[in-house]
């Protein structure tokens, strides 16, 4: 709730891939890993446990955009993320991807990112469907720390 209760709106205001690594806050900010051109943080309004948001530090809105060294990294780092949620969660798939434009569902449109979202047989459930509501078995805290053992073991 603390989180949530930040803006009126319920989400942040502005490009909280500029913000939130600026304030060198990791644990507070759910980043998870630091790179040289991107990182990877918890996704605050996440659709299943475990959603990762992969950015590049530069802020940038679209993919073409994007220098050879920071296409590598941010894919090495999607790569990385879906290990490290195998070895947390052992979720049964994934989807990976990038909303490019307000218009395809981008929240932050000025700033490209991708989600990894790790997904189980049968995780989606009425609450969603009917109640457009999100029922998470962890807290983001929990989550976050699971997955920093993860990440850390892996370095």
């Amino acid at each position: 709730m603390s989180y949530i209760e930040k803006s009126s709106s319920g989400k942040p205001d502005g490009d909280i891939f500029l913000q939130l690594p600026a304030e060198q806050d990791d644990t507070k900010n759910l980043i998870l890993y630091r790179g040289n051109h991107a990182f990877v943080m918890m996704n605050a309004y996440p659709y299943t446990n475990g959603h990762l948001l992969v950015a590049p530090y530069r802020q940038i809105a679209d993919i073409e955009l994007l220098n050879d060294a920071e296409l590598l990294e941010l894919n090495q780092l999607v790569a990385k993320a879906i290990r490290w949620l195998k070895t947390c969660f052992r979720p049964d798939g994934f989807n990976v991807g990038i909303n490019l434009g307000r218009a395809a569902g981008a929240g932050i449109p000025v700033h490209i990112h991708w989600h990894v979202v790790p997904r189980w047989g049968g995780d989606t459930n009425f609450m969603t469907t009917v109640g457009n509501v999100r029922v998470m078995p962890q807290s983001l805290q929990d989550g976050y720390l699971k997955i920093r053992e993860a990440v850390e073991s892996d370095a």
